[in-house]
């Protein structure tokens, strides 16, 4: 009776061993929890580990390693327990148990301390690397890099030379060292797009090159490994935990580059692919999510997006002051701003964009010195980020430009505001981020008018409207539709105040979200209404939409 059980058992195996081959992992989790444990091989544990990794069932493989681990070492197989303890220590710190995944580092060091040179200790030496970096011992951290290359090389483990690469990238970056930095990544990157790694490295550098760029605010190598590795992933089966991972920043790219239906579709199938251990990622996501429902005007939904986001761990600034901004409650914008920033005294992006808004909720409030002072920190910021990348041309300039001509327009010098509003401007264009474009062409086209030039204020708000209305910016589109109206001939007789008041209605503006958009009273709009359907001829609201169309308002 036990010979004849074991054959279905053995065939199963068979069978699993085969889908894992094919990296066909929801298959094989499936055939692999059939068998007995105690008829599995440290070997297939540890492939057992391998498939619910991959459909993300983290508990359960760290379950599945930590037999693999403890088999391999009854064996005395101390470099394949060596490897399974690494495994483990990386594990269990993505799931924030540092005490275990220390307590797992030491193991993997002991079993393979007094081993000849293995690939196996090439994954130490990455964590060392790490360590020292973190330290600010950088010489260290190279040589430690450029050990674990040579193992790797040695050993014949392209996956692990390609780790090491991206290791010496890391270094360099964390110096300050981006331009230098970005051309070793690239060096990484190369291999993993000539499809030279195996699934698991290829998935895992494509993040680790994704989160760098992204660092570095260099939104060209964004978006073009981006597209790489989401093509990569669509070729790999639909179990891939990297796939939510990748597509976070297809997100932000998406975002910044104007697709905004296309960010929205791919942040909420990023919510869906991630796995729970995930949980920053996911922020991340929800985040994107309700900066792009802010600027569309679809308020509540924002809202809920800042809230999943603050719950999963993330800071929901800046979005979540220019949520407050937009209404209308500027004191809480500037309240929430002061917080966030003192929490984050780094000098990347995210930095950049807090002091973006506090120089937009200070002008709001009308407090000028504090919008100096955030404007000239962004400059700051600007020079020793173009120290550290070798451009003048980053996003991080376009920002300084942005909020520096915006400080002198508040300030009553349009003169000197126009020269950095249009280098603004030229860095957003080039930089291809349309919204901000847009927002700058707003504020130029205000200098303009300040200076005189009220034909190229036209240009520059008939160019928002355009970028605004394609983008579905729906506020700014209103606004920008307001001010374009007030400066041309106004046909019946009409008043600025009243094209204003029509131009919001005829894009289907109630009387209170009039109210709110012009700060007046809703009883204000229905005397406004009234004069307009008086002066001309007309007796509803459709046929007062018909009339701004049919004279060009619209």
């Amino acid at each position: 009776m036990d010979h004849t059980a074991r054959g279905p058992v053995v065939d199963t195996l068979r069978q699993a061993r085969d889908a894992v081959a094919r990296e066909a992992w929801a298959e094989a989790y499936l055939l692999l929890r059939g068998p007995d444990p105690a008829r599995l091989t440290p070997d297939d544990h540890a492939a057992f580990a391998d498939a619910a990794w991959w459909t993300g069932r983290i508990e359960e493989s760290i379950t599945q390693r930590t037999r693999a681990h403890a088999g391999y070492a009854a064996a005395g197989a101390e470099q394949r327990a060596g490897h399974m303890a690494w495994m483990l220590f990386y594990e269990h710190r993505l799931a924030g148990r540092s005490a275990v995944a220390a307590g797992w580092l030491r193991r993997a060091r002991r079993h393979l301390r007094d081993q000849p040179e293995c690939v196996e200790q090439c994954y130490l030496s990455w964590v060392d690397t790490e360590r020292a970096q973190e330290r600010g011992a950088f010489e260290e951290a190279m040589e430690t890099a450029d050990r674990m290359g040579a193992t790797a090389r040695r050993c014949g483990s392209a996956d692990l030379l390609a780790m090491s690469v991206q290791a010496r990238a890391g270094v360099l970056m964390a110096q300050g060292r981006f331009t230098d930095g970005l051309a070793v990544l690239d060096e990484a990157m190369c291999t993993v797009m000539a499809g030279e790694l195996s699934s698991f490295f290829t998935g895992w550098i494509y993040c680790l090159g994704l989160q760098r760029c992204m660092a570095c605010a260099d939104v060209g190598r964004a978006a073009e490994w981006t597209e790489a590795a989401m093509s990569w992933c669509a070729l790999m089966p639909a179990e891939n935990t990297f796939r939510g991972l990748c597509r976070v920043h297809r997100v932000e790219v998406l975002d910044l580059r104007g697709d905004w239906p296309g960010a929205v579709a791919e942040a909420l199938r990023t919510c869906e692919e991630l796995p729970p251990n995930e949980r920053r990622t996911t922020a991340r996501a929800f985040y994107l999510l309700g900066e792009i429902r802010r600027r569309r005007g679809e308020f509540g939904p924002a809202e809920e997006g800042y809230r999943r986001a603050h719950e999963l761990g993330a800071d929901p600034q800046p979005g979540l002051a220019l949520l407050r901004l937009a209404q209308g409650r500027a004191e809480a914008a500037a309240g929430s701003l002061g917080p966030a920033l003192a929490g984050r005294e780094d000098e990347g992006l995210e930095r950049c964009r807090l002091l973006g808004a506090q120089v937009e909720v200070a002008l709001a409030l009308g407090r000028l010195d504090e919008a100096r002072t955030a404007a000239g920190e962004l400059t700051a910021l600007a020079g020793r980020w173009q120290r550290r990348c070798g451009s003048e041309s980053t996003l991080l300039h376009a920002a300084a430009a942005s909020a520096g001509g915006a400080v002198a327009l508040a300030a009553g010098a349009p003169g000197r505001a126009l020269p950095l509003l249009r280098r603004a401007l030229a860095l957003w264009l080039e930089l291809r981020i349309p919204y901000e474009a847009a927002q700058v062409r707003m504020t130029l086209a205000a200098a303009d008018r300040a200076c005189g030039d009220d034909e190229g204020a036209r240009m520059e708000l008939r160019a928002a409207l355009g970028s605004f209305d394609r983008l579905g910016a729906e506020p700014d589109t209103r606004r920008a539709a307001a001010l374009l109206a007030s400066g041309l001939p106004r046909p019946g007789g009409l008043t600025a105040r009243e094209v204003q008041v029509l131009l919001l209605i005829a894009q289907g503006a109630t009387n209170r979200s009039v109210a709110e958009e012009l700060v007046i009273s809703e009883h204000t709009v229905a005397r406004h209404l009234n004069n307009i359907f008086a002066k001309l001829d007309v007796s509803s609201r459709a046929a007062a939409t018909a009339y701004a169309y049919r004279h060009g308002l619209l």
